[in-house]
């Protein structure tokens, strides 16, 4: 598909630009950047890899659609066809020459995409979207990145200077997705009231995957049992997606307070709109309820193996997203045997009053604007500029040399393997 949006371009060679997107998370911020793209001054071309509304937004599919989510030891039974799934993929971006190349998130596959192509085509720029999480694990995994990686766009504002203390490739901040839907996560004046009225609206997240419901929602159950006794009447909502409702349904229909669960997401904004607070597993999600305003108590349980695991490669002051965005650990976070009901209930309660440790959070919240840049320049148009100046530079150079003396946008070298 070629765009122009400027009637004015006149007879100017259109850019080709390649996007890999292999999961829905990453789906959605390709799909962003497209229409970011498709709004400058200039003709391009899409092509890649990617579902859904990247391909609703014109993507030329570069190979018919395979999606693998590469999870733990599950990738095993998956071998052979991830590994053709990488060639072809690879031999694909090559063959079409494009501009720039442009890697989101799933690094265990698209980086193993990167690395061939910077192997065969040295002389294509290629811009990883979403850093790997380098700042929590395998930090070695940063400078490694400099063989095939030109140039890293953060979503956290704490990545680049990571990065650059790891001598990972050059990284600029463009801003986390969540800034761009604010109006969604933040109440009007009616629902600030709701927020404040009784009975406390109270979200309850036990997680995303069936093992994480499996593990947590038993105690959250117990945890809220002992809130009822302490704190009387609650509305309890917990937001899911369609294909673990049932799951969610069956898991909560012990608890001493029969939650509402929500599918829509619609509804789970509005829901983050009056919620006086959540219960939450650690993830995303503590970002989300943090913009929202919502003072939380965070929470999580593996097995023994991963927690003897997480101890060794996992080197970060928090796992809660939000305190390592805001910088300083105000949301709680309750862990492997510190996850206990009486614990969360003794952690939880404070924040359904005007307590202390309820203006802690909701002060260091309405940090988070100024933290993360919000307002001043949207994520996917600063991607959009970042990706569109690699490109630019890539066309105007003549051959496939891969001479190491061309720069980046970024004034630094095209990375050779």
């Amino acid at each position: 598909m070629t765009v122009s949006t400027d009637e004015d371009a006149g007879p100017s060679k259109a850019l080709t630009i390649c996007i890999i997107a292999d999961e829905a998370s990453g789906e959605r911020l390709g799909a962003a950047l497209m229409r970011a793209l498709k709004s400058k001054r200039q003709p391009i071309r899409l092509i890649g890899i990617g579902g859904g509304e990247m391909l609703e937004e014109g993507l030329e599919p570069l190979v018919p659609a395979q999606h693998f989510a590469i999870i733990g030891f599950g990738v095993i039974t998956h071998l052979p066809a991830i590994v053709r799934y990488i060639r072809d993929v690879s031999d694909a971006v090559v063959a079409a020459r494009p501009d720039v190349l442009v890697i989101i998130d799933s690094p265990e596959l698209t980086h193993r995409i990167a690395r061939r192509v910077r192997k065969r085509s040295p002389s294509i720029p290629i811009v990883d979207y979403v850093s790997p999480s380098v700042w929590a694990w395998r930090p070695g995994r940063a400078r490694a990145m400099r063989a095939y990686v030109d140039h890293v766009l953060a979503l956290l504002p704490f990545e680049p200077q990571v990065h650059e203390r790891l001598g990972g490739p050059p990284c600029s901040y463009v801003g986390h997705p969540l800034i761009e839907q604010l109006e969604a996560l933040r109440p009007n004046a009616d629902e600030a009231v709701r927020r404040r009225a009784d009975p406390p609206v109270v979200l309850v997240m036990p997680g995303s995957r069936r093992s994480e419901i499996a593990r947590m929602a038993g105690v959250f159950g117990e945890a809220i049992a002992l809130l009822k006794h302490r704190v009387g009447a609650i509305e309890l909502v917990v937001p899911t997606v369609p294909h673990l409702r049932d799951g969610i349904v069956a898991a909560t229909a012990r608890w001493a307070i029969r939650p509402r669960v929500i599918v829509d997401p619609a509804e789970k904004w509005a829901a983050f709109r009056i919620a006086r607070a959540a219960l939450t597993k650690s993830g995303t999600v503590t970002l989300e309820l943090a913009l929202a305003g919502v003072p939380m108590v965070a929470a999580y349980k593996v097995s023994l193996f991963d927690e003897i695991i997480a101890r060794v490669a996992i080197n970060v002051p928090s796992v809660i997203l939000a305190n390592l965005v805001i910088g300083e650990n105000v949301v709680p976070e309750l862990l492997q045997r510190d996850c206990t009901p009486a614990r969360l209930a003794d952690a939880f309660a404070p924040l359904l009053t005007d307590s202390p440790q309820r203006r802690r959070q909701v002060d260091a919240f309405a940090r988070l604007d100024s933290i993360m840049e919000v307002g001043m320049v949207s994520p996917s148009r600063r991607t959009a500029e970042i990706v569109l100046s690699c490109a630019a530079r890539s066309s105007a150079r003549p051959g496939e040399g891969g001479d190491p003396d061309i720069k980046t946008d970024s004034g630094f070298p095209l990375a050779q393997e």
